[in-house]
């Protein structure tokens, strides 16, 4: 994994019920407006499912790092950025032997879960995030994706306001890091989740000549 990595960045954002967030309409509110960011809600382009497979090709083809931001619904990804999926990444396209529109890019997961973070510490009767993302992981690790460790904001259920604005502050930080240059996502690869030691991880940005 490349240590820092910068570039223009996509974020494919994928709530079926904005209405009712709570997390994830804040968390979307810190960086939408952000200069290298493209926002795309994707429940609000496609409320009836009918993907324009060739229009989302071309967006993911023109930024460097693909962003997935979701509530995590029964341990997995809203439906519809599922269908996105298995219409989007064509074989061929992202994938196979001549697939390698993607390679190179990275992929980062953006989660909000209802349940505290000890619901996901793994064992006999649970699963962590990392376990629960492996599709994710494998299909980033088929089209030649880097994936690193999700950013994943727990206990959104019963959060506080102030909570929820720190972690929008958290998700900026790491937005601008990617902007700039100065996140090293290789110290950061055996992580559960990327926002756990951001001071650590994000590097002053090199001063412009």
């Amino acid at each position: 994994m490349e240590p820092y990595i910068s570039g223009k960045t996509l974020i494919l954002f994928a709530h079926p019920a904005l209405q009712k967030s709570r997390v994830n309409k804040v968390l979307a509110t810190a960086v939408r407006d952000h200069s290298a960011v493209t926002f795309h809600d994707l429940y609000e382009e496609y409320p009836d499912y009918h993907i324009d497979i060739a229009r989302e090709q071309e967006l993911l083809e023109a930024h460097d790092v693909i962003v997935f931001q979701h509530p995590v619904f029964w341990y997995s990804i809203p439906s519809l950025l599922k269908e996105w999926l298995d219409q989007v990444f064509e074989h061929g396209w992202a994938y196979g032997r001549e697939g390698n529109a993607l390679a190179g890019k990275t992929l980062l997961s953006v989660m909000t879960t209802g349940a505290r973070e000890d619901a996901y510490l793994g064992g006999e009767k649970s699963h962590t995030i990392r376990e629960l993302m492996a599709p994710i992981e494998a299909m980033a690790s088929l089209c030649g994706m880097v994936y690193p460790p999700p950013f994943v904001v727990h206990g959104a259920h019963l959060m506080t306001a102030e909570t929820m604005e720190k972690h929008a502050a958290d998700y900026l930080r790491v937005i601008d890091a990617i902007s700039l240059g100065c996140i090293d996502f290789a110290k950061a690869k055996s992580l559960p989740r990327l926002n756990m030691d951001l001071d650590n991880l994000i590097a002053k940005p090199s001063k412009q000549p």
